[in-house]
């Protein structure tokens, strides 16, 4: 019962994306095993590595949010950095393979069959990838904290990608990959078969490859850093210095360190009073700044030191927003 309860808490765009890419991998899997084209089995291989790779995703979010334990103070946020991790070596193992088709089929080129259903699943596959991508993009927007509706919502997302939770950003950048990937592949089959030149199959197959393995460098290399503990990024800072700056007793904030920890954020920070505080004073306030920036949906755990002001202003929020 419990575990059913995590598994409501994991990343929505990874569950959606992991069942989608579930069809479209054995829908693929069946029109390449007939048709026998290279770019339709190496965008199938890439919808099987898609699959597997948000459904780790999407139960390593989930286990992220179980609650801190004695054994684990600090929480499990991180396992989600290390389920994207695992999924980008299923990414560079289906990476491989893709090529190595590719490469085959250069080698020994030959027409496929049932062209019209190859374009018939390609044609959906663009489809139903497009639709997670959307949906990822608005994800992006919504964690991300963007203000932007229609078609603003594509360049938003871009801009804003680095903003959003681990598991979002793999399905974004996985289903731009698998849209692109697709799109690709189209346009290998219908050329190949119009053009008689079936090595354009084989080129198509190892592109598809290539475009697995930039998504599986980015991907390894921006969850190595969530591992390791990365800071916030500077809109994140300003926006809890802020938070801890509007209390009318707060003078300056000495010292702010704010780690991401799979989804959330934690804390830890001291800020400076103003002097002649009495310690139960001094405590109330404390415990208010903490309330009031636990009140931020991204921030889980929160840590804060109080001293005697310095009268010297270490903090400067507008200035650090206009650098």
């Amino acid at each position: 019962m419990a575990f059913l309860e995590l598994l409501k808490k994991g990343n929505k765009s990874s569950g959606v994306a992991a069942l989608g890419n579930t069809g479209l991998a054995i829908i693929k899997s069946i029109a390449a095993a007939v048709s026998g084209s290279g770019a339709m089995m190496a965008t199938a291989i890439h919808s099987i590595a898609d699959a597997t790779n948000q459904g780790l995703v999407y139960f390593g979010s989930a286990l992220a949010e179980k609650e801190p334990t004695k054994r684990f103070p600090t929480g499990f946020g991180r396992v989600v950095n290390l389920f994207v991790l695992l999924a980008v070596i299923i990414i560079g193992i289906m990476a491989y393979e893709t090529i190595l088709k590719g490469w085959e089929i250069i080698q020994h080129p030959k027409a496929s069959t049932s062209f019209w259903l190859n374009v018939l699943i390609l044609v959906a596959s663009i489809a139903v990838d497009g639709f997670i991508l959307i949906k990822a993009m608005k994800e992006v927007v919504k964690e991300s904290r963007v203000d932007a509706s229609g078609m603003q919502i594509i360049a938003a997302s871009f801009k804003n990608v680095k903003y959003a939770a681990p598991p979002t950003k793999l399905v974004f950048y996985e289903d731009i990959i698998a849209t692109s990937g697709a799109v690709l592949a189209l346009i290998s089959v219908v050329l190949a078969h119009f053009t008689g030149l079936y090595i354009l199959d084989g080129i198509g197959t190892i592109l598809i490859g290539v475009l697995l393995i930039i998504i599986a460098l980015m991907l390894g290399y921006e969850n190595t850093m969530g591992l390791i503990g990365a800071a916030a990024p500077e809109i994140v800072e300003n926006r809890i210095a802020s938070l801890i700056l509007a209390d009318k007793d707060v003078e300056d904030i000495k010292r702010l360190r704010i780690i991401r920890e799979g989804d959330d954020y934690h804390v830890d920070g001291a800020i400076e009073l103003r002097g002649g505080m009495t310690l139960a004073e001094a405590d109330d306030i404390k415990y208010r700044v903490r309330d009031s920036v636990l009140e931020d949906p991204d921030v889980d755990d929160v840590v804060i030191g109080i001293i005697e002001t310095d009268k010297i202003q270490n903090w400067e929020v507008e200035d650090k927003e206009n650098k």
